[in-house]
């Protein structure tokens, strides 16, 4: 029966452009809360300054049959990035600065690893992933939540040592964005969260959005993040942003989402005389920046090969089916959300899902567009479930294959005792070793949430257990001596290869310090 309704559907779906097969898009969007197990989505797509349709599918949290609306609220995380790149582009268009200004004029305590760097950033370098820095670099900082301000961030930014030459590759990171909030208060004299809502919720009537999830209560048509532990699926807390929000704090609904997808595709051009920003900017902000690397697509998704992609500021733009496509993703533990848009045909569409699965996202969002292109029907729900899965599988034989190599029978060369201490890193700071009565403890005084065991794994290197299991983050720690025996230092390493790029534990380095020097 499925099969004949999905196979009368798709015919319905080709024929009827630009008119929308709603029923269609229904099916699609619950064989995908099935097949990814997400409690919860929201759509919206528009077409030439309207909205086609807008639903929420599913409940805000397992177990509670509150219903997803137009109106319910999920983190869109770092889809927020093209607002504060849209908000410097106000300010460029005021004449308060320049895009190529250097940073450190503008902001004298900014500071990189290295003094050329430093020197010659300028502002567009804050805003598309070419500073030398690594994949989510000094991320631990503020992921998962930790106590440190968004100024002591910024400071500890000169201690994040970088990985590749400036400007010369492509690398994610989230930090730099907080620079770029530091330097809109430092030249608009509003907090990045005070400009974003008067200048961007206000204007564009964005009434349910706000800037923090620390602004929501039980009371609130939120939703509740989830993650999926060992088939389980399970309501997480939500994990505050505030201390890095311009790289991902927003909070809003498809309802909302819709006008602001809408201004983007008109060039910032709200009618009646009114713009958010000049179509001089407009461009600017999707002009090609930063080369991205292009790999192969899976055979079951190779419809969705892209021949190029670029990061502009705030936005990846790529080719998508031969058109031109600008879009962006956004991921918080437990929500997972994209906005895709294709200019050329002034349309554009946003999912927000209340679970850590981007196959959900993906699936909606060819769907839709792969409607607007006129393109052969295309099962993308089957096909990145596949793919989803084959990736799990390759994750999980790639841990399995280090167990089968460990040593299980080699101890640690040192009493447990021995490895008890502080450990500092330059941009992190202060990591604790504990012997506990029954082995050692890992605590990393900023994140409340990295705190756990150490299990021996073999020689001297043990795998940190967090206690917040819904982490998904296990880490290697591997300690090294010094010539007398004493612990020179140690280095840390994701076990899985799908823990998230965030918890960027390689890029520590640990080294012992006396539990009465101040901590750090």
């Amino acid at each position: 029966m499925r099969r004949s309704i999905y196979s009368t559907a798709c015919v319905l779906w080709a024929l009827a452009v630009p008119a929308f097969a709603q029923d269609y898009l229904d099916d699609v969007v619950e064989r995908a809360r099935k097949e990814f197990n997400v409690p919860g989505i929201a759509v919206v797509v528009v077409k030439d300054g309207k909205v086609v349709t807008e639903k929420g599918y599913g409940v805000r949290r397992v177990g509670d049959p509150r219903p997803v609306t137009v109106h319910t609220l999920f983190g869109i995380a770092s889809n927020s990035k093209i607002f504060t790149s849209a908000a410097l582009a106000m300010l460029v268009d005021e004449g308060k600065l320049k895009w190529d200004d250097r940073v450190v004029d503008r902001l004298p305590g900014f500071a990189m690893s290295d003094a050329y760097v430093t020197r010659e950033m300028r502002i567009r370098d804050l805003l598309c992933h070419r500073s030398g820095l690594p994949l989510g670099g000094g991320d631990l900082l503020f992921w998962p939540g930790t106590d440190l301000t968004a100024d002591q961030i910024n400071y500890r930014l000169r201690f994040v040592p970088l990985q590749t030459s400036f400007r010369s590759a492509y690398a994610y990171d989230n930090i730099l964005y907080n620079v770029a909030g530091a330097l809109i208060k430092e030249v608009s004299g509003q907090s990045w969260a005070d400009f974003i809502k008067a200048r961007f919720f206000g204007p564009l009537q964005m009434h349910d959005s706000k800037t923090s999830i620390r602004d929501i209560d039980d009371s609130s048509d939120a939703v509740a993040p989830h993650v999926l532990e060992d088939g389980t699926l399970s309501a997480v807390a939500h994990s505050p942003l505030d201390n890095n929000a311009p790289a991902g704090a927003i909070v809003s609904s498809v309802d909302d989402m819709s006008r602001w997808v809408i201004a983007l595709l008109n060039k910032g051009d709200l009618g009646d005389g009114r713009r958010l920003f000049s179509e001089t900017q407009a461009r600017t902000l999707w002009t090609p920046l930063t080369i991205l690397p292009v790999s192969e697509s899976q055979p079951e998704t190779r419809e969705s090969q892209a021949n190029f992609a670029d990061y502009a500021m705030g936005e990846v733009l790529r080719d998508y089916r031969g058109h031109f496509m600008v879009y962006h993703t956004g991921g918080l533990q437990g929500m997972v959300s994209i906005v895709a848009m294709l200019p050329e045909l002034h349309a554009g569409v946003v999912v927000l899902t209340n679970q850590e699965s981007a196959g959900a996202f993906y699936s909606i969002a060819f769907t839709v567009l792969d409607h607007y292109l006129k393109a052969p029907p295309k099962d993308w729900v089957s096909a990145i479930g596949k793919v989803t899965r084959r990736r799990t599988e390759e994750a999980r034989r790639t841990v399995d294959a280090a167990a089968s190599q460990r040593d299980a029978a080699s101890k640690p060369s040192l009493p447990l005792d021995a490895y008890a201490g502080r450990y500092r890193d330059a941009w992190y700071g202060d990591v604790v070793v504990e012997k506990m009565a029954d082995g050692l403890g890992i605590r990393f005084t900023h994140s409340p949430s990295l705190t756990g065991r150490l299990n021996h794994w073999q020689q001297d290197t043990f795998i940190a257990h967090w206690n917040d299991r819904s982490l998904l983050a296990d880490a290697y720690i591997t300690f090294s001596l010094n010539p007398d025996g004493s612990i020179a230092g140690a280095k840390m390493k994701a076990v899985s290869p799908q823990t998230d790029f965030s918890f960027d534990f390689h890029d520590l380095t640990l080294q012992p310090v006396a539990n009465n020097e101040p901590p750090y």
